[in-house]
């Protein structure tokens, strides 16, 4: 943590896009000109630390004397500085300035990208290869990202700041709200306060990294929190999809939960699309197609690119394979969540056999669906992880919490940085060649995870009756 507050205390490097422009907003102005590479080795240093760390403190649980309440502020409290100053890690904050900035200035960002804003003090910060891309973020987030230009203006420093604040504040609020929920269990409580204030891999990606993927969890687990009352918790589903579409998976949790309560959940599902729809209606139908467009696509870090080598090298490589591999991600998806549901279902009901997920609570099966959704998924970004750590803090330990947090360190090794611009010559192999063989990584991790859900949620082989023990 110390060492991610740091990297954004030095200034403009190849971890922190340089905030030019007017405005006396947070140390913004600060430049200590560090060695880029030195910053790199820090940036290398605090993801290795801050996962090795989390897996080990995990491991661990809990200690007599040790509480949760003095971590939980820690985490707010890290989340409140690094609020104040650059984002660190990616490009992404200026890609959320310039949407804005389009809103305000009565632009489309659905249909247009920062070059068509040529000389605009927020466009023109805008970096590769992002500059021609149109916003792939919902209504709600527009909405945010426009009240932020509207306040900032000109300023780019300002503009930040205030999506900055935004951010943190609904990290901050998801660590209270978690942490209220598991206020009864001690060492639960501990647990969840390890996967989400003061995960240092988190604190690093969404908010040091300013995400937008951040209020969508909020809302998310906010959501599952609130299914006492179907209408909130319905409202609180359609932001977070009107947020990031692909939040939308938690969604099916409560669907599962309600499936025999038909009522409440045709309630609760009316609450949500029309919050999705009324969004999608006041920005324009021109908001699904970058959405969609995404979603075919396929990261250099997936093992599906991988695949996508290995169909060039069999078939031939006139073609991208991209229905094909959406078939085959689909076919894992279904694989992990059926592994992770069986495995659940047994641990809920205490099966012997083969048996239905009957009992199992919406953060259960949304956590569980998260889950194999982000293992399964062509296009994969560290920061997408948070979604699933919101949802494992919600339900009970295991193994499975150190699936993802080796899962979401070797995607941040993988993207460090997750910048194009700003980079020092010779680090070129860190994404030419490093990072399409961190694909490999998460291969093996996708099938260690299945292997191990099938064989603990496999049935308990009773002893014969002969040897039973006398009673």
């Amino acid at each position: 943590m110390l060492l991610t507050i740091t990297i954004g205390l030095l200034g403009p490097s190849p971890m922190v896009p340089a905030l030019g422009g007017p405005g006396w907003q947070p140390p913004y102005w600060l430049a200590a000109r560090p060695d880029p590479y030195a910053v790199l080795v820090l940036a290398a240093a605090a993801l290795v630390i801050g996962g090795v760390g989390l897996l080990a403190a995990l491991a661990a649980g809990a200690r007599p004397g040790l509480r949760a309440r003095p971590l939980v502020l820690l985490g707010c409290l890290a989340a409140g500085v690094l609020a104040f100053l650059p984002p660190s890690g990616s490009g992404d904050h200026l890609n959320y300035a310039v949407y804005g900035r389009m809103v305000t200035l009565g632009l489309n960002p659905y249909t247009h990208g920062a070059v068509d804003l040529p000389g605009d003090p927020i466009a023109d910060a805008v970096e590769r290869p992002w500059r021609e891309e149109p916003s792939v973020y919902g209504p709600v987030a527009t909405a945010l990202q426009a009240l932020a230009s509207w306040i900032g203006g000109d300023s780019l420093r300002l503009t930040i700041f205030v999506l900055a604040v935004f951010n943190a504040a609904a990290f901050v609020v998801t660590a209270l709200l978690i942490d209220r929920f598991t206020r009864d269990d001690p060492a639960r409580r501990l647990r969840a306060a390890l996967l989400w204030a003061v995960n240092p891999l988190l604190l690093y990606h969404l908010v040091a990294g300013m995400h937008a993927d951040t209020l969508a969890i909020a809302c998310m687990v906010a959501a599952l929190l609130a299914r006492a009352r179907p209408v909130a918790s319905g409202v609180l589903l359609g932001l977070g999809v009107a947020t990031k579409l692909n939040a939308g998976v938690v969604a099916l949790g409560p669907a599962w939960e309600l499936r025999r309560r038909p009522g409440r959940l045709a309630v609760m599902a009316a609450a949500a699309l029309a919050v999705v729809v009324v969004g999608y209606a006041v920005v324009g139908p021109e908001a699904i197609t970058p959405v969609t467009t995404t979603s075919k696509a396929i990261s250099h870090a997936s093992f599906w690119k991988l695949v996508q080598g290995w169909l060039w090298a069999l078939v031939g490589p006139g073609r991208a394979y991209r229905g094909e591999i959406q078939v085959g991600a689909l076919a894992v998806l279904v694989l992990v969540a059926w592994s992770l549901l069986r495995l659940a279902s047994r641990r809920s009901a205490g099966l012997q056999g083969p048996g239905a997920s009957a009992g199992l609570e919406a953060p259960v099966v949304a956590a569980a669906l998260v889950v194999a959704y982000l293992f399964a998924t062509p296009y994969i970004l560290p920061w997408y992880d948070g979604l699933a750590f919101g949802m494992l803090a919600l339900v009970g330990a295991s193994a499975v919490d150190g699936f993802m947090v080796a899962h979401l360190l070797i995607l941040s090794l993988a993207y460090l940085p997750a910048r194009v611009d700003g980079q020092p010559p010779g680090v070129e192999w860190l994404s030419g060649v490093l990072r399409p063989q961190i694909g490999w990584a998460l291969l093996a991790l996708t099938v260690l995870l299945v292997v191990w859900a099938w064989r603990v949620g496999g049935p308990v082989r009773r002893p014969r009756a002969s040897a039973a023990p006398p009673p």
